[in-house]
Order: C-alpha cells, then sequence, then structure tokens
C-alpha cells in the first residue's frame, strides 16, 4: 500500500500524463483506450480500469485493461449502474459484501467508480477494480474525478 503521500503523488503525475497524451490524439476511442492503460499501469493491484459508456439505455462496455468483462450493464443495476443512475462517485471496500455488486470478475474484491457527466449529459463512468479490499479512499476519488473532468475537458 501506498502512503498518502505517495497516493497523491502518483495521481499528480498521473494528470500530468493524461493531460499530455489528452493534447497529441483527439480521438475519444483513442483517448479511453490509452487513459484506460495508463489507470492499469499506474494503480496498484488494479485488475480491471476502464470505461463504460452510456448509450440513452444502459451501459456499455468501453475501451478497458483487464479481464473479459460484463459488456451491458443495466442503470442502478451493480456499482456502475448505480453510480450512472446517482451521478455520483462511488467506492466499495469490498465487493463480496456489496448488496448491489455484478461479478464480473472473481479477482475484483474492492471497486471505485466515478460517473462521466458533461453539460449535465452522462457520458458513462469510469470503472476501477483492485484484487486488494479497502483499496481506494477520499484521495483516489478527489483525483480520479480530477482525472475524469480533464478527459471530458478533451470531448
Amino acid at each position: 500500500m501506498w502512503s498518502k503521500e505517495e497516493k497523491k503523488e502518483a495521481y499528480e503525475l498521473l494528470l500530468l500524463q493524461q493531460k499530455g497524451l489528452l493534447e497529441i490524439e483527439n480521438n475519444w476511442i483513442a483517448n479511453l483506450s490509452n487513459s484506460s492503460a495508463l489507470l492499469n499501469e499506474t494503480l496498484k493491484a488494479t485488475v480491471f480500469a476502464g470505461y463504460y459508456l452510456f448509450d440513452g439505455e444502459e451501459l456499455i462496455l468501453g475501451p478497458f485493461q483487464g479481464r473479459v468483462s460484463c459488456t451491458r450493464i443495466k442503470m442502478g443495476k451493480g456499482v456502475c449502474g448505480e453510480s450512472a443512475q446517482k451521478e455520483r462517485t462511488l467506492i466499495v471496500p469490498n465487493v463480496k459484501v456489496h448488496e448491489n455488486y455484478i461479478s464480473c470478475d472473481s479477482a475484483a474484491m474492492s471497486e471505485i467508480v466515478v460517473p462521466m457527466i458533461k453539460d449535465g449529459q452522462l457520458i458513462g463512468v469510469l470503472d476501477i477494480d483492485s484484487s486488494q479490499t479497502d483499496m481506494y479512499d477520499e484521495i483516489d476519488q478527489e483525483y480520479l474525478e480530477k482525472y475524469v473532468a480533464i478527459l471530458l475537458d478533451s470531448l
């Protein structure tokens, strides 16, 4: 585990790298793909880092890093659907005891989901799963919300 300072430093670098990647490319799919790879490489014990995109009815699997995953998630279902519906970040310390959890990968033990909202419209969610319980906290939330904001500004 990282100390709080190490985690903040890693996220500061992550934000700079995200900005750099977005400066050289304007294709949305390419940017989501590199963004998920960057998260997967940077965040410790990550088993899934990717995006679910809202098609007007449900969330559809977008670019990600990790194992084969759920392809469609209904609004309100699972942590991703719940985050999308409530339009707020959700942190689940232990997915095995979370009532509304959809198991897509048995290696996932904790999860954070950040909704992607631009101009009042739901675009999708950023979903990150860890192989360890209690991996995510308010520091992750703060920086991942900034990360998503930088990404959405490039839209």
